[in-house]
């Protein structure tokens, strides 16, 4: 599965709407610095971090992180979509819904918390705005 997404992504690199392969995970990069910089004025622990560790919260911070994405997954979605219809005049949905993942989901989960700390290490070392 992971080969066959894999096929999917590389070889949209050049076909219709390849534009979403930079696109998409260019804005969840942005939401992600932007919840970042939010998590560290709140003095929070990293998102993805507490989300595994903290189980009295995980509900709250899973909601607050898809109400952060949702946008941005339900673009990628909608997107991939058009782009099977043009490329196979079929639509996969299990596809879709695993490339949004990948190009939405994913950055920022991988963003958001690195941000985090370095906000986190620069407002203890200066006065924050």
């Amino acid at each position: 599965m992971l080969i066959h997404l894999w096929k999917v992504l590389v070889g949209q690199l050049h076909g219709p709407l390849s534009f979403r392969l930079i696109l998409q995970p260019s804005m969840a990069v942005i939401l992600a610095i932007h919840a970042g910089l939010r998590d560290a004025r709140a003095g929070r622990r990293p998102y993805f971090w507490a989300v595994l560790m903290d189980l009295d919260h995980r509900k709250d911070l899973l909601r607050e992180g898809w109400k952060d994405v949702c946008k941005v997954f339900a673009v990628a979605v909608a997107l991939d979509a058009i782009c099977q219809l043009i490329v196979f005049s079929w639509l996969y949905p299990s596809e879709a819904l695993l490339v949004a993942t990948v190009l939405a989901i994913l950055p920022n989960l991988v963003v958001r918390g690195p941000v985090n700390r370095i906000a986190s290490f620069r407002t203890k070392d200066s006065n924050w705005p």
